[in-house]
């Protein structure tokens, strides 16, 4: 997930097309070529349906506003023990043809670029935008997973099997919110069981660097940046997907084979310099608390709070994926901001790793035979993610930078009020209140400061700030 997400409200030409050339001088495409859209068109229009039918269960969708390419359905009931929860994934492999075109230019392609304007998507739109996709009312083939926990929220069996599904309803961020609130049966459970599950995640030891969305948006000619903190629904909402790909991993690891999403435990000294700088920002953190549990307890309107968050970056550091050989040790598939091993399972209309995981998954799950090209595409797949995650963080970063720069022309002479996040030697990586990006500047202090800046000039569509 990138550290932070754009949306543009009312597309402005100028920067549409500087958009464009960033993502062709990173030689991103949002087409395809003709190959690939006929195969796509033809796989769509005769998809092979699972014999399983589980149309009966009540799935729904919860994505933001204007989505359409729908990974995931799920649906929550009360057992006498705790809770069954039923999660339906789009079935990939049902419409992509190992070795063809699709699967050919998926493995190029990585996983779904995001800038401002539009996607780059790993899969033609007919696919990750229709035939593949949950949408609501419509029948389509889904991988089915239904996880019981007992009644407080630990995990106690599982089952995984390809079937029908059908989506009743897609909720936005905020219906879903508005369910909760209003007491609907489905969305207190997705509480109830979101709830238990972050719960479950403190006992492990578990960490969430639940940065605040910004969003873009247009007022006319004029242009500004607005944060927003993540609705509690959404938050529920993930710990659903991290079970699931929880259970991913367990599967994959008792087989000895499959692929992992890891990331180390934190180095001592990143530890250590994290500590410091919080204590230094006047905010007590004991020698003997855990760093997740002291980002459950920051109060995100703590007017350091940014901060605090932008420094714990160097905690959630060295992510990677590991094929599994069946002789690992602990330290080799931990995923330790999740305190267990995890695997990418819940999101194949767009990351390419997914649907191998799911292959392995439900044969594991079924006691069959990993399919051939499944056990045998994890060869070169760790590199490809890696390439194609340092792309779309690239394409963030300089899509952010064109933004920001449109934003800030007119104010060159202004001061800022801002906060210090971060320090390398002489600079500062300041966080400014309004607009809310980041910048640098060369200037004193320790994260936590605040400070004021002026805009002295933008030079080479980069703002230049110096210390007011």
């Amino acid at each position: 997930m990138p550290f932070r997400t754009t949306r543009l409200k009312t597309p402005h030409s100028d920067l549409a097309a500087q958009f464009a050339a960033i993502r062709d001088g990173l030689e991103i495409s949002v087409s395809f070529d003709a190959a690939v859209e006929a195969e796509a068109r033809r796989a769509t229009a005769h998809v092979p349906m699972p014999e399983a039918d589980a149309t009966d269960i009540e799935f729904v969708t919860i994505d933001p506003e204007g989505s359409k390419d729908l990974d995931q359905a799920l649906f929550i009931e009360k057992t006498e023990s705790g809770f069954r929860v039923f999660y339906a994934i789009a079935d990939l492999p049902s419409v992509v043809e190992p070795g063809g075109a699709i699967d050919r230019e998926a493995r190029e392609r990585g996983q779904t670029m995001y800038s401002p304007d539009e996607s780059a998507p790993l899969h033609p739109r007919v696919i990750s935008e229709d035939g593949a996709s949950l949408l609501p009312g419509v029948v389509r083939a889904a991988y089915v997973w239904a996880i019981d926990l007992d009644e407080t929220g630990k995990r106690v069996s599982s089952t995984l099997k390809r079937a029908r599904v059908q989506s009743r309803e897609q909720l936005t961020y905020d219906e879903a919110q508005r369910r909760v609130d209003s007491g609907d049966p489905l969305m207190t459970l997705l509480k109830q069981v979101g709830e238990l599950r972050i719960a479950r995640e403190a006992d492990r030891g578990g960490a969430s660097l639940d940065m605040p969305e910004e969003e873009i948006v247009a007022d006319g000619n004029s242009w500004t940046i607005k944060r927003r903190q993540l609705l509690p629904v959404e938050q529920w909402n993930a710990q659903i997907s991290l079970m699931t790909g929880m259970e991913a991993a367990r599967l994959q690891l008792e087989a000895g084979r499959g692929i992992l999403r890891t990331m180390p435990r934190p180095p001592h000294d990143a530890m250590a310099n994290f500590r410091r700088e919080v204590q230094e920002m006047g905010i007590p953190f004991a020698e003997d608390e855990e760093y997740g549990a002291f980002l459950r307890r920051l109060h995100r309107n703590h007017p350091a709070a940014v901060a605090v968050l932008m420094a714990a970056r160097s905690l959630f550091r060295g992510a990677d994926y590991h094929v599994l050989t069946g002789s690992e040790n602990p330290d080799d598939v931990i995923q330790a901001a999740i305190g267990a091993p995890y695997a990418h399972t819940t999101a194949p209309l767009r990351r390419l790793v997914d649907r191998y995981v799911l292959a392995h998954c439900e044969a594991i799950a079924n006691g069959t035979e990993i399919p051939a090209w499944a056990s045998e595409g994890l060869e070169g797949l760790p590199e490809i993610m890696a390439a194609s995650s340092q792309k779309a963080g690239a394409l963030e970063r300089e899509c952010i930078a064109a933004v920001t720069a449109v934003i800030l022309a007119p104010r060159v002479g202004e001061t800022f009020d801002g906060l210090i996040v971060d320090r390398r030697e002489k600079r500062a990586e300041v966080e400014l209140l309004d607009p809310p990006v980041t910048t640098t500047a060369v200037m004193a202090g320790e994260p936590g400061t605040s400070v004021q800046l002026r805009l002295e000039s933008i030079t080479d569509a980069k703002p230049v700030f110096v210390a007011a």
